[in-house]
């Protein structure tokens, strides 16, 4: 009678767990429902961008008190993740819940540091972001002009927000450093404009679509003009009498994020971050310093090849002087970077078993934006299928710009790096939204690092020159590694940074500049390019170690990239899953 009793307990339990996945995926699905619909109604932005277009007529709210109620739904998102039980979920909803806590566990950390209080960084800032408006939303209907010229009008409001978040920030010592904001008031001064029609906000009533009417035309040229006029440029002219007047006389004199308050803490916060590992700042620099060696001897054996006598520093001035070197207009440079990215685009069923549909195009900078701009940059296509991904160069002083690096940058942020990757990642069948949207630095820097050296097998790089630009590039995110860390946690200086770089790449002092700001503006960051790519090809060396004859690139990058943006930890996982698979017989 016992052991009946026994065994009709077993054969309970064993019921109960069959039926404990549907109920706990059907809970975990409830709950990305509820918090991507919450993401929606608290960014209007994002709604737009993914064809929610309820709010179309607003941005966001950015208050403290906003930003508090928005971390406390996040705690209590967390609280109830972990009520799930994640053992009796599938592999995949398994992914999902650990990103899905990832970033909570984030947005939470970085809403209690306060990173709030100074969301600009040495190239990019809310202003900027918000001058990009015209090519970000739809604009087809008179509706949608009408949603257009409402968020114009909507744009003081969010400019002072943003204002006394930054003041805040100066309040409390958590600024960006005084010593890279030369040349920051030209992204605001740019939209101080006295004609209303020269804004790059005018520009969508240069043309309208067919189907709207000539009156409604005049009507809505007419009310856009007075937008920009009466909200758009006053709120431009206060924040560049902010900028000013306020907070370049009043940034912190100091350099690295050690020296604000809390600053260590904070800055070993921004390395787990970006990285999305448990390692130390020492440990990262000490990585740099590896890297940054065993990369020379490759330099060094690519200067032999030239036929170069001199020695390395002289080889690198060599690059930086001769002409040749240099595009003679921003026209030949945006030429051959779209001839580039189209002979990638015919090699890429060599590499990939899956392409995406979502095209990309080539444009330069926007000229507002280009003197504090990096080379180069990837936009994001709209998730709606509405615009196109793009792939930015930066053409302002063309004679700064290096042709010989221009092979890796372009593969960097088009194909097969950014646009490759984010336009698969949107079309990811079967995942919650957020997992469409969520951005992991280490993981898609990691792969566009990545993406760089797939030029190898792809026949790119033939010439010496521009095989050293490939270096130069994988240098430069080693020396990430180093002069970060050494900027934030070792108490380098700025020119100890811009020589640190100058000595060991080939990037144009121009270029040393602007990104020695960028690090120093944005702790962390640069650090996830060198951690995500090391993590890849270690990922890639393994496959083909264990897997042998049955090792094929085109599956091994597709595994890669069908995970999305995730964790490097999540990424280990899923390639040992991958391994596993491709065993079997």
């Amino acid at each position: 009678m016992r052991l009946v009793t026994v065994c009709l307990v077993l054969i309970l339990v064993c019921s109960l767990k069959v039926f404990a996945s549907p109920d706990a995926a059907a809970t975990l699905h409830a709950l990305f429902a509820e918090d991507w619909e919450f993401r929606l109604s608290e960014d209007p932005m994002l709604a737009t961008s993914v064809g929610d277009h309820r709010a179309n007529d607003r941005l966001a709210s950015v208050t403290v008190a906003d930003l508090t109620r928005r971390a406390e739904h996040d705690r209590e998102m967390l609280r109830r993740l972990a009520a799930i039980d994640r053992a009796s979920l599938t592999s995949v909803d398994r992914v999902s819940f650990d990103v899905f806590a990832w970033d909570l566990r984030n947005s939470i950390e970085m809403f209690d540091r306060g990173q709030w209080r100074c969301s600009l960084t040495g190239d990019w800032g809310y202003h900027m972001g918000f001058a990009q408006l015209p090519t970000e939303v739809p604009l087809a209907t008179v509706r949608d002009y009408e949603n257009y010229i409402a968020r114009l009008r909507d744009f003081p409001r969010y400019n002072r927000e943003q204002i006394a978040l930054l003041a805040e920030g100066l309040r409390t010592g958590f600024s960006l450093p005084r010593i890279v904001l030369d040349g920051y008031d030209e992204t605001i001064r740019a939209h101080v404009v006295d004609d209303p029609s020269t804004s790059v906000f005018a520009r969508p009533f240069d043309a309208f679509p067919s189907a709207i009417s000539d009156a409604d035309r005049s009507r809505l040229r007419a009310a856009g003009l007075s937008a920009i006029r009466e909200a758009v440029v006053p709120a431009y002219r206060e924040l560049l009498g902010f900028w000013t007047e306020k907070y370049v006389p009043a940034a912190r004199t100091t350099t690295g994020a050690r020296d604000m308050p809390d600053g260590k803490a904070y800055y070993a916060y921004c390395v787990r971050r970006y990285t999305t590992l448990d390692v130390t700042p020492e440990e990262v620099h000490k990585t740099g310093l590896a890297e940054v060696a065993r990369i020379r001897a490759e330099m060094d054996a690519v200067i032999r090849k030239t036929g170069f006598s001199g020695d390395y520093a002289a080889f690198l001035n060599f690059l930086r002087t001769d002409p040749r070197f240099r595009p003679k207009s921003g026209d030949e440079l945006m030429r051959e970077a779209a001839y580039i990215v189209k002979r990638m685009d015919g090699a890429l069923p060599q590499l990939f078993g899956k392409l995406p549909r979502v095209p990309y195009g080539v444009r330069p900078v926007p000229m507002d934006l280009a003197p504090k701009f990096t080379a180069g940059r990837y936009v994001e296509p709209a998730t709606d299928g509405s615009r196109a991904g793009f792939y930015w160069v930066n053409t302002y002083r063309p004679e700064t710009r290096t042709m010989y690096t221009l092979e890796a940058l372009s593969l960097h942020e088009a194909v097969p790096g950014h646009h490759l990757q984010v336009a698969l990642q949107r079309e990811l069948p079967g995942l919650p939204p957020f997992r469409r949207q969520v951005s992991i630095d280490a993981y898609s820097e990691g792969w566009a690092l990545y993406a760089e050296r797939l030029g190898l097998e792809a026949g790119f790089y033939s010439d010496p020159y521009s095989n050293f630009g490939r270096l130069t590039y994988e240098m430069w995110r080693a020396c990430r590694l180093v002069v970060d860390t050494g900027l934030h946690n070792e108490g380098w200086t700025r020119q100890q940074a811009m020589d640190y770089l100058a000595a060991n790449t080939a990037l144009s002092l121009h270029e040393v500049r602007t990104e020695t700001d960028r690090y120093i503006s944005w702790p962390g960051q640069a650090l996830a390019y060198k951690t995500g790519e090391i993590r890849i090809r270690k990922l890639r060396e393994r496959a083909e170690k264990e897997l042998g004859a049955r090792f094929d690139i085109r599956s091994f990058h597709d595994a890669i990239l069908e995970t999305g943006p995730v964790p490097l930890s999540i990424l280990d996982e899923r390639i040992e899953e991958y391994i596993r698979e491709r065993r079997r017989p």
